[in-house]
């Protein structure tokens, strides 16, 4: 961490909190009999609950760091886009990833916070409310919070039989699983939204490839915590992935553990 990082103990701190905060406005929604769910523009579905957590997080962040731009799903969908300077520090806000699973009530649905500098994240909260458990990841830190127990992250090697590679439930398209056929699989986990890179920090899966449509508020704030506890992002031809890229659409992405999956194709 530079000596310019805004990265500090008591921003994590901040960070989490704004987390569960949002967290707890979710679920006030969650027990509704209505979430108001509706579609946007782009055909995918918002509820009163991500309106209710952005708002949450985007109060917090701007007491915190008021000079930081942030860029949160919402409001870039309402067209409040901020400008972000390339190189420099902007926060990356999903209030609710994974609206899919929190309507069909299975409770993989996350809170995601990402601060990211000079293209890469360096601080990521990702919160599941639905089970009170909180990933951090920040520079020489990574948790899994529940309660008052935390643990340690980190990742661990591929078993010898093959990767346990993560698929999305909602969201498996062709490439991807072209681009698994050719990897050593030894089985397949599914999980639904950014809980797919905590499972990988916390060993209990190896492998996340994604060849399908993404933001980078999907992706950042577990990016950050895989980073920190010792595993990589790269392009599918084994490039760093970098965040502030135009309209924060992502590329393709393979996140993975302690082991490294083959590379080079596309």
């Amino acid at each position: 961490m530079s000596p310019a990082s805004p990265v500090e103990a008591s921003l994590v701190a901040h960070v989490r909190t704004l987390a569960e905060a949002a967290g707890a406005a979710i679920l006030e929604v969650y027990a509704a009999d209505d979430p108001g769910a509706r579609e946007k523009a782009d055909r995918t579905p918002v509820t009163e609950a991500d309106l209710r957590a952005e708002a949450v997080i985007l109060r917090g962040l701007a007491e915190a760091t008021p000079d930081i731009p942030v860029v949160a799903e919402e409001s870039v969908a309402a067209g409040e886009a901020p400008t972000v300077t390339e190189g420099g520090p902007f926060w990356l806000v999903d209030p609710l990833d994974g609206t899919k699973e929190f309507l069909s009530r299975n409770g993989e649905f996350t809170v995601n916070i990402a601060l990211v500098e000079d293209g890469v994240p360096t601080l990521g909260v990702v919160h599941l409310p639905a089970i009170g458990v909180t990933y951090v990841g920040a520079p020489g830190r990574a948790e899994r919070i529940e309660g008052a127990l935390t643990r340690p992250l980190g990742v661990v090697p591929a078993p010898d039989d093959g990767f346990r590679a993560l698929v999305s439930r909602s969201h498996l398209d062709p490439d991807t699983e072209r681009w698994l056929e050719a990897v050593p699989v030894g089985s397949f986990v599914q999980a639904g939204s950014s809980l797919k890179f905590c499972r990988i920090s916390e060993g209990a899966a190896d492998l996340y490839p994604r060849f399908g449509r993404t933001m980078e508020w999907d992706t950042a704030a577990g990016h950050a915590v895989l980073r920190a506890a010792g595993g990589s992002v790269l392009t599918p031809d084994g490039t760093p992935f970098r965040y502030g890229k135009p309209g924060f659409e992502n590329s393709p992405f393979i996140a993975f553990g302690a082991t490294k999956p083959p590379f080079g194709r596309s």
